[in-house]
């Protein structure tokens, strides 16, 4: 019996995989929406898609994790634990996979160390499968997700992160790999994350033979993105050298950042004698089959550049960071400017900060570097918050190399030596006070909040209080298919909708009148189901905080800065207001913190005072030179007696 099923434990389940006679095959559908879909794939698609892959037999279905939660709960109104007990029910049998950032989770910044294990204990309760990476390669950062799935008795597969230079040769990462294994033993899966899809098909054979040859009953896992068109090439290769496990999606769904095709994978190793182990490929077809009618509800999310891109091997974005950076610069208006970006900034921004691992949070600390330099006119002219954290060693030590001393100066300042000797090293996070938080989430939803509520809560506070809400208001509607979810063009008044959900049960929904009173709150009048539904929506905000500033310049940023007069430095979201009416605040303490590209950046003050006011709120899209802090200086008192 060589079928892996959900529940099987390590030691049983690594002696399958070693005694196979081939190959298994992780679908990773999760991956595929991230990269070629900007994670917008909805449950109802996936639920479609359960009865078959279940029969496919594969290693494991990667389901969850990455920028998934935070998506799930942002863009989809679904709940991500729900996604897993749903699923869980239509495929008993094959085990879930996530993708989790070590230290950073599910969200974008590290986590103190209480919220890293709570969050692993829940979610360890539906996902069977850990694959766990750090953008550093630095193992210290992921030591506490290793201890806590082992401790729930779950899969641990550690990733080695890949990438391609004169610094990452076999040797440095066969000396990772005994890192990692000094510190889980060896009961795990050994991933080989080759994010950007980087590399030729011989450099990954060569890799995985080195690791095999210091490590030969290591299970390797071997994870890639067909960026380039060549994947199923570095798939083969990694296969015919030793890996165990390889990664794939359904080939109906496929698109040019994500991984390639199951199918084809099967067909082209059957080829060198490699079967694809317990894997039904006429399950497979039928998985396609099942869902290829629902592909052109998405083509709105496929990325803004059609075709694979051979030039990752240049800029190195993974998948998700290029559909992500595409869809950036299109709203940004400077889609014409990408092609510089990609293949001039983004290399030498890549080697100026050291050539570590372009993943998420580093991709996006190379990504809008790179951006900001291009936009600005000025190379390390306007850093984010997260560039600083990364040159003061918060993400753990460089692997290879320091960047220049200029470059320091110019993100620290005239005095980066002293900045750093007294700021740099890894950042000791203190435990959160759970219970704290538990009551504040209480507060602001107005009931008591389950754990895994307060869990996606402390993964993204902000956009998780506004889903319960959305969820409280309008219920449940991962029952949507895509073309009701994701039309666009409204809907007109009389206009019946019908839809058969996942299960095969057929729903009408008939669209009603909509009234707008003297507030500009709309009623809407929906019937669902034969059951009468009314709604009533907030006024649509002609100018909010963003709309009503003008943008400024720089220079004017901080010159208003300079007077207590606290503005946004660029267009991003505010996730933090750290100081209220009445605080006396320090020059350097921090008032905001505002959110662009998934990076944080504090806003700090550059003079002292007592906060006289606070012009923004929390979700707020704010464009730069937008007000956010008025400083009341001991100065305008004086002057004002």
């Amino acid at each position: 019996m060589n079928r892996i099923v959900q529940g099987m434990n390590i030691k049983d389940l690594l002696k399958t995989v070693r005694e196979a006679d081939g190959y298994y095959i992780t679908n990773t559908a999760r991956d595929m929406s991230q990269s070629d879909y900007k994670n917008r794939i909805l449950l109802h698609t996936d639920l479609m898609a359960a009865k078959e892959r279940e029969k496919a037999g594969y290693f494991s279905l990667e389901i969850t994790g990455g920028a998934s939660v935070h998506v799930d709960i942002l863009r989809k109104q679904v709940d991500p634990f729900l996604k897993l007990k749903l699923l869980r029910e239509a495929m008993p049998n094959t085990m879930f996979q996530t993708l989790c950032r070590g230290v950073n989770l599910f969200g974008y910044r590290p986590y103190p160390q209480n919220v890293i294990r709570f969050t692993v204990k829940e979610f360890a309760k539906y996902v069977d499968v850990w694959r766990v990476f750090d953008f550093m390669n630095y193992i210290p950062n992921m030591k506490a997700v290793f201890e806590e799935v082992q401790a729930a008795g779950k899969i641990l597969e550690p990733c080695i992160c890949f990438s391609t230079g004169p610094e990452h040769t076999d040797d440095f990462y066969v000396k990772k790999v005994g890192e990692i294994l000094d510190v889980t033993g060896e009961d795990i899966v050994l991933c080989i994350k080759n994010h950007g899809g980087l590399g030729t098909p011989k450099r990954i054979g060569d890799l995985v033979s080195s690791i095999k040859n210091k490590y030969p009953d290591l299970v390797l896992h071997y994870h890639g993105h067909n960026t380039d068109g060549n994947d199923i090439g570095r798939i083969t290769e990694a296969v015919l050298h030793g890996a165990n496990i390889v990664d794939a999606s359904d080939h109906s769904f496929t698109g040019f950042y994500g991984p390639p095709p199951v199918l084809t994978v099967m067909q082209t190793l059957e080829g060198y004698g490699h079967k694809a182990v317990t894997v039904d490929a006429e399950a497979v077809i039928a998985t396609s089959d099942a869902i290829r009618d629902q592909r052109p509800h998405y083509d709105i999310f496929e990325s803004q550049f059609r075709g694979f891109l051979p030039t990752v091997q240049i800029h190195k974005l993974p998948g998700g960071a290029m559909g992500s950076s595409l869809e950036q610069a299109e709203k940004g208006g400077f889609l014409d400017k990408m092609p510089d970006i990609l293949h001039k900034e983004l290399p030498l921004v890549q080697k100026e900060l050291g050539n570590y691992w372009s993943v998420t949070p580093g991709s996006q600390i190379l990504w809008t570097t790179a951006v900001s330099n291009v936009q600005g006119g000025e190379r390390y002219g306007n850093v984010s918050g997260d560039l600083r954290n990364l040159l003061l060693g918060k993400y753990g030590p460089f692997p290879f190399y320091k960047p220049a001393e200029w470059i320091y100066e110019k993100v620290l300042g005239a005095d980066w030596q002293k900045v750093l000797e007294e700021e740099g090293g890894i950042e000791d996070i203190e435990d959160m006070d759970i219970d704290k938080e538990r009551k504040t989430l209480t507060d602001r939803i107005r009931r008591k909040p389950t754990e895994q509520e307060l869990v996606l809560y402390l993964q993204h506070p902000n956009d998780a209080v506004e889903f319960f809400k959305f969820e409280a208001k309008f219920g449940k509607v991962y029952v949507l298919p895509p073309s009701i979810f994701l039309k666009r063009g409204g809907f007109e008044l009389g206009e019946d909708i019908t839809f058969t959900d996942h299960k095969g049960k057929g729903h009408l929904i008939s669209i009603g009148p909509a009234q707008m009173n003297e507030e500009g709150e709309t009623t809407i009048y929906l019937t669902v189901d034969h059951h009468n539904r009314r709604y009533i929506m907030a006024a649509e905000q002609k100018a909010g905080v963003a709309a009503a500033q003008s943008e400024i310049g720089k220079e004017e940023i901080e010159e208003l800065a300079a007077v207590g007069d606290v503005r946004a430095p660029f267009m991003a979201n505010v996730c933090e207001i750290a100081v209220e009416v009445g605080q006396e605040v320090a020059e350097g303490d921090k008032l905001v913190v505002v959110e662009a590209m998934k990076m944080q950046t504090p806003v700090l003050a550059k003079i002292g005072g007592v906060v006289e006011s606070v012009t923004t709120k929390v979700g707020d899209a704010v464009k730069p030179g937008a007000k956010l802090v008025k400083i009341k200086t001991g100065n305008e008192e004086k002057e004002g007696k």
